[in-house]
């Protein structure tokens, strides 16, 4: 074999070798398009599919509320004396407090225990009554509320503090 015909041969097997590896390139090409498309048709129906799922929760909450404001209505319609209209109100409370248990909401139980400012909200001081330490709570002006483990409303409240002329200028 002479040098042309090796340098011919060499030229074959390099043309070779690069037509395969443009074709393995074109495949993979190919599949990462594929693998795209995949992605982002999944991405869509996992976006759809959340938004459906969040709107079908938001209907249910919903739902249930209705008939704790058909409970409002029924007791503003009321005639009579202050009995009808306080069972009503009573009532409504009832499914109010309902619906928030079945959504795992849960009050905090803060009066006469040591304030803490993970889950209440101190609004005002009170002078507190014999027996009382200091940071304890003494009032709760508005409730607090759990969701599960996790705070969605601190308790306000008044916290017991001694004046310093109680305490003899200390």
């Amino acid at each position: 074999m002479t040098d042309d015909e090796r340098v011919v041969s060499v030229e074959e097997d390099l043309r070779e070798q690069l037509a395969a590896a443009n074709a393995r390139a074109d495949e993979n090409y190919n599949r990462f398009l594929l693998a795209a498309a995949d992605y982002d048709n999944f991405k869509k129906r996992t976006e759809r599919d959340l938004r459906k799922m969040l709107g079908d929760r938001r209907r249910t909450l919903l739902e249930r509320f209705l008939p704790v404001l058909d409970n409002l209505e029924r007791a503003l319609e009321s005639e009579g004396t202050g009995g009808g209209l306080r069972d009503g109100i009573e009532q409504t409370l009832r499914g109010f407090r309902s619906v928030l248990t079945a959504e795992g909401v849960s009050p905090i139980e803060v009066e006469g225990k040591t304030f803490d400012p993970h889950i209440a909200e101190a609004i005002g001081t009170a002078e507190p009554s014999d027996g009382v330490p200091d940071n304890t709570v003494v009032q709760v002006s508005e409730k607090g509320y759990m969701l599960g483990d996790e705070l969605l409303r601190p308790a306000k409240v008044i916290v017991a503090k001694h004046s310093d002329e109680a305490l003899g200028g200390l």
